[in-house]
């Protein structure tokens, strides 16, 4: 339990940390930094690196400014790949890659977005993925993500509790309690800000001003739509937690737990790689996503100066931990599940199998996992869909089609998931670290 505890404090820190997916990898990044990890950047030449890896002597000169370490992460945009290369690599040396995503279903900032109504402030937001409208009433909610501003520049930025979407009252809707909650996205999911005319009003100048810029200097903006309620275990035996964003920042949060003390341990026979994409809420159509170029462009860039012969060949060996929030059997709809598999919260992470392939794992998946699982020490449970409620899909499958990587996926299970306060159990985000930990570094 204490270990359990330990993580859930980290954990809720990291989530704190991340309202938006820019956040969670510059809370990453400063992590993977204090760790002794070192940034690359995508324009610049990395031809060192190779030659540093097949076991030569280490090169003196730094031809960017920056110092080439044996840790190596890069960024792009909303999405972080971080990679471990092991002592004595080879051209065919596999890789052991975990994936998760960092976005969350909610809304984003529309442009022209300083709207209003009836004295009332608004703000223009729009649908981003698949959230529980309901769950989003009657609570603080900030404005989070990135500014990019006309000299090139670009920033992060959060405002702290600054909206909400208010329901109407029980006493003009007398029938929402029996007859159900209707929201038209369009018409009743326009946050209130507060009070005034728009003509005196201007969110993305105060948005810039959080920067110490002018709402005129601000080119673009991705801006997310976030909880601000503080994470909390609880329950009569302290066994629950609830947070915003577990759905996948629990799955971030493990990945780079597991790889920082993977990383620290003697080297093993695998280059190990922590990779978090954007938009998967929303596809992974993006260049920052799991169906765009980001990890294969940085596998081949590790591999640069390896035939493609041996590029297969170490492609053959490798495997991928696709690692994404899964179901829990709920109390209240147990006909929405399963009638055999039923995972509960706190009885450790899920395997998911999907015949359809919505999730990539199969029968060698299945002993990968349990060999890692066993050496971790870790119980773990399998979740599969009632055949009358397909299931969701996950960057497993993107990955495996993209790499041709062996690839499975899993998960911790919650309740609530897409709402904007999410469950799990408080033991299960420690488990599943060390069984990606187990993973990364097999014994």
């Amino acid at each position: 339990m204490t270990d359990s505890l330990d993580h859930l404090t980290d954990l809720a820190s990291f989530i704190q940390a991340s309202p938006s997916s820019f956040h969670a990898v510059a809370e990453a990044a400063g992590r993977l930094v204090e760790a002794g990890f070192t940034e690359l950047y995508e324009n610049d030449d990395w031809t060192e690196i190779p030659a540093r890896k097949r076991g030569k002597p280490p090169v003196d000169r730094d031809l960017t400014g920056r110092h080439f370490a044996a840790r190596h992460f890069v960024r792009r945009d909303g999405a972080i790949v971080a990679w471990v290369v092991p002592t004595g690599v080879t051209p065919t040396t596999p890789f052991r890659i975990v994936g998760a995503h960092t976005d969350s279903p909610g809304f984003k900032l529309k442009p022209k977005p300083t709207t209003g109504s009836q004295g009332w402030l608004q703000a223009g937001v729009e649908v981003y993925g698949g959230p529980l409208f309901n769950s989003w009433l009657d609570r603080e909610l900030e404005f989070a993500g990135r500014l990019a501003f006309d000299d090139g520049s670009t920033t992060l930025v959060r405002t702290g509790p600054f909206l909400r979407f208010p329901q109407l009252a029980v006493h003009l809707d007398r029938g929402v309690n029996s007859e159900g909650l209707t929201l038209n996205p369009q018409q009743h999911l326009n946050p209130v800000i507060g009070t005034g005319s728009p003509a005196d009003a201007d969110i993305v100048a105060h948005l810039a001003g959080l920067a110490g810029r002018a709402g005129e200097q601000v080119a673009g903006y991705d801006i997310v739509v976030a909880d601000t309620a503080t994470p909390q275990v609880f329950g009569l035996t302290s066994d629950l937690f609830a947070s915003g964003r577990l759905d996948n920042l629990s799955s971030v949060h493990a990945g780079l737990t597991a790889l920082l003390r993977s990383s620290a341990k003697p080297a093993n026979e695998a280059i190990q790689v922590f990779a978090a994409f954007d938009h998967e809420e929303v596809g992974s159509n993006t260049r920052s996503g799991a169906s765009g170029p980001f990890l294969a462009d940085i596998l081949a860039r590790i591999k640069d100066g390896d035939s493609l012969a041996e590029q297969a060949r170490s492609f053959a060996g490798s495997w991928c931990l696709s690692a994404d929030a899964g179901h829990a059997v709920h109390p209240n709809y147990p006909e929405r599940h399963d009638p055999v598999n039923r995972p509960l919260v706190g009885r450790g992470p899920l395997l998911k199998v999907n015949a359809n392939q919505r999730y990539a794992t199969d029968a060698l998946g299945a002993a990968e996992w349990r060999r890692a699982c066993a050496q971790a020490g870790v119980e773990y449970q399998e979740f599969v869909s009632n055949n009358a409620v397909p299931c969701g899909s996950t960057i497993g499958p993107l990955t495996a089609t993209r790499l041709g990587i062996r690839t499975f996926d899993v998960g911790i299970a919650l309740l609530s998931m897409h709402s904007a306060r999410e469950l799990c159990g408080v033991d299960d985000p420690a488990a599943l670290a060390r069984a990606i930990e187990a993973f990364l570094a097999p014994a």
